[in-house]
């Protein structure tokens, strides 16, 4: 495997599972907590924040050379905002009932840390494709996380899983739309604003302790070659 592949591979890894901006680094929380009440809503406001931070990351690293450190900050804010205000647009033309759910929250991504966060710390720094990439699997580890939040939440709150899912994101979408669980069986907390927390907290224990599981299992394979 190559330098460069493998390379690749740690930024992907790092942005689905190492670095998740949600499990591991804790940002972009308002989100996580407001709009992960359904897989189907999570899932919308990870893929429009995966776009953002791809095409953003891009423009940045391209442009790298010419913003100076006294106003990359502003010019990273413009970024973000342009890239923002295409997605909001073209959600609003191509899935206008999604987006009257997600509402407020697409142009908030502006003011979101973790598109800022991966600007300033690669895509200002990386070539354009590594920077690409960087801001294409964050992204797709954010939408995986909100995801899986809306998923536990909406099975355990409603007893059902990517629900409405063909009215939101089209036609194209009916087959993802399962009940799981009888209507009587929900636990109402799960889909309140505490429950966003709940299953926030308890996704990142389990990380973690797979995480520790997989570095004692490296570890003990390491001792055994020695």
């Amino acid at each position: 495997m190559s330098e460069r592949t493998d390379n690749y591979l740690r930024i992907a890894r790092d942005g689905l599972w190492d670095n998740n901006g949600v499990f591991a680094m804790l940002l972009g929380m308002c989100p996580s907590m407001a709009m992960t009440t359904s897989a189907t809503n999570g899932l919308g406001m990870g893929l429009a924040t995966a776009v953002v931070m791809a095409a953003s990351s891009l423009l940045v690293a391209v442009s790298r050379h010419w913003i100076t450190q006294q106003i990359r900050i502003p010019v990273f804010i413009l970024i973000v905002a342009a890239m923002v205000t295409l997605v909001d647009i073209t959600m609003n033309a191509w899935m206008h009932e999604l987006y009257k759910v997600l509402g407020l929250f697409i142009p908030l991504i502006v003011s979101n840390c973790l598109p800022l966060a991966r600007l300033e710390a690669f895509a200002a720094k990386e070539p354009p494709l590594p920077a690409f990439l960087d801001g294409a699997f964050m992204g797709l580890g954010f939408t995986l996380a909100l995801t899986l939040i809306g998923a536990v939440r909406e099975i355990l709150g409603a007893g059902t899983l990517f629900a409405d899912a063909s009215l939101l994101l089209g036609p194209g979408f009916h087959f993802m739309e399962l009940r799981l669980l009888p209507a009587t069986a929900n636990v109402l907390v799960m889909v309140l604003p505490p429950g966003g927390f709940l299953v926030t907290g308890a996704l990142i224990i389990l990380k973690r302790a797979i995480d520790l599981r997989r570095g004692k299992a490296i570890q003990m394979a390491g001792a055994h070659c020695v």
